[in-house]
């Protein structure tokens, strides 16, 4: 049987359409992030996920990091769905991811691991249009080639239910990232505002102080805050910023921010 591919869907919107572009910008958005030290293992990463030329250099300074977790075998993916509604938890049902880059392997023993849950469903359609993971895979193709991933859309569900489907994943080879945009359309001092907020619940780990308004990835990083804390995972944010610091004007920007946990 040949092998089944998710072809790229914001090519050309979100990042750039041609190779050598695409691997130019991701390449400078790494070398321009502030280099940041943990003094922790790096197990779980949340980062943005606009277009690259607004959210790249945010989260480029978590990227930076992956090259030296040499012992990484695998990548479980956590992206809100924006197009489409379903409960639980949605693979994309392929075995490649596709961007200009090539093409990124999807663990399919992982993918049947979590399938066994009746909270996951294989469902092309709602991976066929969404870009919050699809944004990851260039810069994932630039620091950690090879690495296959198992790409999951959050839907209506309890961050816990998603906690418990995930954390089996997450052995000493796995790193969890989770895709997500902070606050959305407010004034730059309004976002920032806000942003901060949640920062301070991220550090907390409390999950139940985000608000539906405080990421639009809210589910993926709650999931995250509640394996963190049975965990006792200790977090460093890396970068926050927003549009309005990148490539924005200041009256209706989205906020990001890169935040590691581990222990």
């Amino acid at each position: 049987m040949r092998p089944t591919v998710r072809p790229p869907a914001v090519a050309g919107a979100f990042y750039p359409a041609a190779r050598e572009r695409l691997e130019s910008d991701v390449r400078g958005y790494l070398a321009t992030a502030d280099p940041v030290e943990l003094d922790f293992q790096l197990k779980v990463l949340v980062v943005p996920h606009a277009g690259l030329v607004y959210s790249g250099p945010v989260a480029a300074s978590g990227y930076r990091l992956l090259p030296a977790c040499t012992n990484l075998h695998r990548i479980v993916m956590l992206g809100p769905s924006h197009y489409v509604w379903f409960s639980g938890l949605a693979l994309p049902g392929v075995d490649y991811l596709e961007t200009p880059l090539g093409d990124v392997a999807v663990d399919g023993s992982g993918a049947a691991d979590v399938l066994k849950s009746p909270l996951v469903v294989d469902s092309p359609a709602a991976h066929e249009r969404e870009h919050s993971l699809e944004v990851q895979l260039p810069f994932l193709q630039v620091v950690a080639p090879g690495i296959p991933v198992i790409p999951m859309l959050t839907g209506d569900g309890d961050p816990f239910d998603v906690a418990d489907v995930v954390e089996p994943l997450l052995d000493d080879e796995t790193l969890l990232l989770v895709s997500s945009d902070l606050s959305h359309y407010h004034d730059y001092e309004t976002a920032r505002r806000l942003d901060a907020e949640t920062v301070r619940a991220l550090e907390r780990c409390d999950a139940g102080a985000l608000e539906r308004e405080s990421a639009c990835g809210r589910t993926g990083i709650q999931a995250a805050l509640h394996i963190a804390e049975r965990r006792g995972y200790r977090m460093q944010t890396l970068d926050m910023r927003n549009s309005g610091d990148t490539a924005g004007p200041y009256d209706r920007v989205v906020g990001y921010g890169t935040f590691a946990f581990g222990d």
